[in-house]
């Protein structure tokens, strides 16, 4: 059997990141990813400048630890506005979303 030459891949079609995940069909999830992401760190790093535990901040949402592992993990979508809300409160944010 004669092996098949992988034909090169090329950039010219390609102007950035973004116009390859959406060719590829994959730009909403990476940007939903994206903006977890940098809330859960914002939210980390609002705990750590207010020295506030993982714990700390459950108590004070009334809510378990687990779902602030949840919340503070970038890989997990399944997070509700009011919840981001809550904490963003908690930890003397705010939070704000707008539609560009």
């Amino acid at each position: 059997m004669a092996k098949r030459k992988k034909k090169a891949r090329t950039t010219e079609k390609l102007a950035t990141l973004d116009d390859f995940l959406a060719e590829q069909g994959k730009r909403e999830e990476f940007e939903a990813v994206a903006i977890k992401e940098v809330l859960a760190w914002q939210i980390a790093e609002a705990m750590k400048a207010s020295k506030l535990s993982r714990s700390g901040l459950a108590r004070r949402m009334n809510t378990s630890r687990s779902q602030i592992g949840r919340l503070l993990d970038p890989k997990d979508g399944n997070v509700t506005l009011a919840t981001l809300q809550r904490a963003a409160k908690i930890v003397g944010r705010s939070l704000r979303l707008e539609l560009v």
